[in-house]
């Protein structure tokens, strides 16, 4: 049995496979935070995005807007031949993933359609090239305007099964640009049964009509799923606070996070607005209220070299 995430060091996450990430999260009982950066951006010059936000308490990160064939990650050596995605999860000592979207041209759009190059959108090609960079999971997900939709995402996690190795999450933060509800204890059901390893739902009060009683029906159903299945059949829930509120004050921060624990979440994303990353202080505001300061100092103290 692998330990629980709360107590792995780097070389623990280096050899982990991803059932057992998978339950290690399980068993730090609501406590992971994932943190999203757009890795083209430097939020401070001489280190990248990812390092700050492990630094601040991130214990899975997540890589958006990025080109998996052509991955632009600013902050890394100038000299470095190597895989770059490589090179920051040896830097970070951590699991690292990235958005995959699951764009769907025929969507009813609510606001003017972003469009954007192929190595962000989901393929046979771009899953084979995230697992040929080394992520550990992908996210199925949208940027605003993006038009990624509950019905093309649905069709995507099928596919990341047949080629991708790692975790599949799935789910919308937000509306992505299509008029048709976020999140449902109906899109929920249909994601659980076609087998995501982690369902993604908006936290409460990061998107109109979705409150704690709401991501708790949904946490209800999935454990109710769960019950006597294996880890590979698990489903994991994540509240996801994608909607630039990562950027408010630390009350508010505090108030997501505490109101989405409580509901059921296994683990919290954070999102990424503020020049490509979360500013720093609400990832550790977050994680202290999650897990409380000893957690959180011995997370952020272990070195990477253990």
């Amino acid at each position: 049995m692998p330990k629980r995430l709360l107590n792995m060091s780097a070389s623990d996450f280096a050899a982990t496979s991803p059932m057992d990430l998978k339950q290690a999260i399980l068993a730090s009982e609501g406590r992971t935070i994932m943190a999203e950066n757009v890795p083209s951006s430097q939020f401070l010059g001489g280190v990248t995005n990812a390092e700050i936000e492990r630094a601040a308490g991130a214990d899975l990160l997540l890589f958006n807007a990025l080109d998996v064939f052509d991955p632009v990650i600013a902050g890394i050596p100038d000299d470095l031949n190597e895989n770059p995605v490589t090179w920051v999860k040896r830097a970070c000592g951590r699991p690292i993933g990235v958005n995959l979207e699951p764009v769907d041209n025929e969507a009813e759009m609510s606001e003017s359609r972003t469009e954007i190059p192929m190595g962000r959108r989901v393929s046979p090609k771009t899953l084979e090239k995230a697992n040929e960079l080394g992520f550990d999971f992908i996210c199925l997900t949208g940027n605003p305007g993006t038009g990624v939709s509950n019905d093309a995402i649905a069709h995507s996690i099928k596919l990341s099964k047949e080629h991708f190795n790692g975790l599949v999450i799935a789910g919308k933060m937000h509306g992505a640009g299509v008029a048709e509800p976020v999140m449902t204890l109906e899109i929920a059901r249909k994601f659980v049964d076609l087998g995501v390893d982690i369902l993604l739902v908006p936290a409460p009060y990061t998107v109109p009509c979705f409150q704690e009683a709401d991501l708790r029906a949904i946490v209800d159903f999935v454990r109710s799923h769960n019950v006597g299945k294996s880890i590979e059949e698990k489903v994991l829930v994540m509240a996801a606070n994608g909607t630039s509120q990562d950027s408010c004050d630390s009350e508010t921060i505090k108030k997501i996070g505490l109101a989405a624990k409580a509901a059921g979440a296994d683990l919290q994303h954070i999102g990424d607005s503020m020049n490509g990353i979360c500013l720093p202080q609400n990832i550790f505001t977050l994680g202290q209220a999650l897990r409380g300061y000893r957690h959180q100092i011995v997370m952020l103290s272990r070195s990477v070299i253990r």
